[in-house]
């Protein structure tokens, strides 16, 4: 059961999201393997780039789609640790912690999409353990990796011109009582998932639980977002479970995150209740309707870049490749010459095309323009 009732304004746009699945559902299904799998990775590194920048990382999508091609072409666990230092040598070593970050979410969300099946009913085994991929790569915060918090995790904001500090969340302290709502809240999620009719409740419900008790020293809110794409997959309404892979929601949070914020600051005051129906969840719940709506609707997004692309002549097919090269960097014409051998009024020719197609952008005018990869 829910710790919250459901008034019938949600019940009423819950029915018209469903109804959104739905239609979207019978559009997908007609798409063939080679789209799916195009929309799906878009929807991927969108979602890795976004969960990691909500928590101030600086990596760009295109830079993450470079390191996720990089480490698919060998992707044992142990790919990051042979490689790692070519990916530092390409994007910097100021961005290093952004990468660990990165690799450590890109594993969970891999687990995630593809054994969802497996992992239920959960176990807390089971969560740690993607905790601890979440955090492996991570050497300083390795020790945390797949255990729940030995010391306090306030959450402070500080205000630098007064010096004034702010509680943000209080969660529950480490021991006993972090242990216990933990083991109440993965029971109670394993006997709610596929029993109760609206699976958006039961995520939000859930997600927000584990937020509130903050179970780990590092990496709550990352897991907690991947945690809220497992019940969707894991719920037993198709429409939604096989329409989940496709949708980067983590991408629309990004865009609102000062209202993420304070709307799970609005559910509970930043404070930890030991009882579940103490915190008010309708705040939350309608935040989740409202960008679960936005990311279905960039699927025409994502199927109008891959027609796009499979339009693309085989000389902008080589300076797109080019530019998929070097993610990080604006490129001048007389680069992407040099690198694809191509002739100047090929390559000009085929990046106006591109940049028509909305796969690059234009930055500045005449001779000092330069080109970058649009994501």
């Amino acid at each position: 059961m829910l710790s919250f009732p459901l008034n019938s304004k949600i019940e009423k746009k819950l029915r018209d999201l469903h109804g959104l699945f739905a239609e979207t559902y019978k559009k997908i299904e007609q798409l063939n393997p080679e789209e799916l799998q195009y929309i799906h990775r878009f929807a991927r590194i969108s979602t890795i780039g976004a969960s990691t920048r909500i928590e101030n990382a600086v990596l760009t999508d295109r830079e993450i789609e470079w390191i996720d091609t990089t480490l698919s072409k060998d992707d044992k666990p142990t790919a990051f640790d042979q490689i790692k230092h070519v990916i530092l040598n390409k994007l910097s070593k100021d961005k290093e912690r952004s990468i660990e970050e990165v690799t450590g979410c890109r594993n969970v969300l891999a687990t995630v999409y593809m054994q969802h099946n497996n992992l239920f009913p959960l176990t807390e085994a089971s969560l740690r353990g993607l905790h601890h991929e979440l955090l492996r790569y991570h050497p300083k915060l390795a020790k945390h990796a797949g255990g729940y918090k030995t010391t306090s995790n306030r959450v402070i904001s500080l205000n630098h011109e007064t010096g004034e500090e702010h509680v943000v969340l209080d969660p529950s302290p480490p021991g006993i009582m972090t242990d216990t709502a933990m083991s109440d809240l993965i029971k109670w999620y394993n006997d709610t998932i596929r029993e109760h009719p609206w699976a958006l409740l039961v995520a939000s419900e859930f997600v927000f639980r584990f937020l509130a008790v903050h179970p780990f020293t590092d990496g709550n809110g990352r897991l907690g977002r991947a945690l809220f794409l497992l019940a969707l997959l894991q719920s037993d309404d198709k429409y939604i479970s096989d329409i989940t892979p496709y949708i980067s929601i983590d991408r629309h949070i990004e865009q609102n995150r000062s209202l993420y914020y304070n709307v799970l600051h609005q559910c509970s005051h930043g404070k930890f209740q030991t009882e579940s129906f103490l915190y008010n969840y309708e705040p939350l719940v309608w935040f989740f309707i409202k960008i679960i709506e936005s990311s279905i609707t960039d699927i025409d997004m994502y199927r109008k870049q891959y027609s796009n692309i499979q339009q693309l002549s085989e000389s902008a097919t080589s300076v797109l490749k080019c530019f998929k090269s070097s993610p990080e960097k604006r490129l001048k014409m007389a680069h992407i010459v040099e690198h694809t051998g191509l002739p100047r009024r090929t390559v000009q020719y085929s990046v106006n095309n591109l940049v028509k197609k909305k796969i690059i952008q234009r930055l500045g005018q005449g001779a000092g323009s330069r080109y970058q990869l649009i994501f």
